[in-house]
């Protein structure tokens, strides 16, 4: 449940409203129901009381900070901008990175929804690249700008609470279920040294370089899970990263449709992957992202799309390539 646009009432103020006025409301939303237009209208009248006008919407959407979806209130037909934003803490406050993107946000109309996702997208990330792997944005909060006896109807400031933590340094990686690379190797992937700042931009950088890796020496259905441990004591966080390196894939079928027998052809010439070979991921990548522009490039051959679908098969351990022209 989120109140997108309300900076007249707090989140409590809001729900007790609902709890007086919606018989069976527990303090959470579902996802539908009668009961939601019965939250609606009690919200709605509630603005009534107080003189403000606009009505009241619902929408069902995802999280902006996890998983999961949620119902969102937002009052339409009134104008409120956001005119500033303070944040809590000083590394938001003077990063220039985050100044430089203030205008997402200054000037447009005030939701709670954007600036969560604007804390998500464009905050969070400066904290986790210098160590401030546990730190605590919390929701916004917004009140009208001007003199306090004299506030401006439709301008507010937003206020986004920050408690930053502790700069966490790195303590190394215990990996289970790797086979294809030893611990030395993908230590050297993760590229962090012992008692480094934690990067969590680099780090998830590094799970996801380590999975194209696999990709290249055939295991296309690698998966990594990182769960962090943390030591407060120290300062220090260490990971514990289970692979699940799944069957080590081998080039079957190169499968070309849409394109005519010559052209087909010409394509075929300059694949370089034989059957039997381990399959490359990253050079099917780049075949299809490169090498198949550049092989038309001095040619009267033109399509409007292209396409591909690798069809593993598990039980051979081959993969098949098909390309699809239209």
């Amino acid at each position: 449940m989120w109140f997108d646009n309300f900076p007249w009432f707090t989140d409590a103020e809001l729900t007790e409203t609902l709890k007086k006025e919606v018989l069976l409301f527990d303090g959470t939303a579902p996802e539908q129901g009668e009961i939601l237009e019965e939250m609606r209208a009690a919200i709605e009248k509630l603005l009534t009381s107080r003189g403000i006008k606009g009505s009241v919407e619902r929408t069902l959407l995802a999280s902006p900070v996890g998983e999961g979806m949620f119902q969102q209130f937002k009052l339409t037909g009134r104008t409120l901008k956001v005119n500033g934003v303070q944040f809590g803490d000083p590394l938001a406050a003077e990063s220039r990175a985050i100044q430089q993107r203030l205008s997402d946000l200054l000037g447009q109309m005030y939701s709670r929804f954007a600036i969560e996702v604007f804390s998500n997208e464009q905050v969070r990330p400066i904290y986790s690249q210098k160590g401030f792997l546990r730190a605590k944005i919390g929701p916004p909060t917004a009140r009208f700008s001007g003199p306090p006896d004299k506030p401006l109807a439709d301008n507010v400031l937003v206020v986004v609470p920050i408690e930053p933590g502790p700069v966490y340094h790195w303590g190394g990686a215990q990996w289970s279920g790797n086979a294809a690379y030893g611990p030395a190797a993908l230590d050297q992937m993760v590229g962090m040294r012992p008692g480094d700042v934690a990067d969590g931009m680099k780090l998830a950088g590094a799970w996801e370089q380590i999975e194209k890796e696999y990709g290249r020496v055939g295991y296309l259905d690698v998966k990594i899970s990182a769960e962090p441990v943390f030591d407060d004591a120290k300062a220090q966080v260490s990971y514990r990263v289970a692979v699940e390196e799944g069957p080590q894939y081998r080039m079957s079928e190169l499968v070309i449709t849409g394109l005519s027998l010559a052209a087909e052809k010409k394509l075929a010439e300059v694949w370089k992957l034989p059957q039997g070979q381990v399959f490359d991921k990253d050079y099917f990548q780049e075949f299809f992202d490169k090498i198949i522009p550049q092989t038309f490039a001095d040619t009267p051959i033109r399509f409007e799309s292209k396409g591909f679908w690798l069809r593993r098969n598990a039980q051979t351990k081959t993969v098949d390539v098909l390309l699809d022209f239209k």
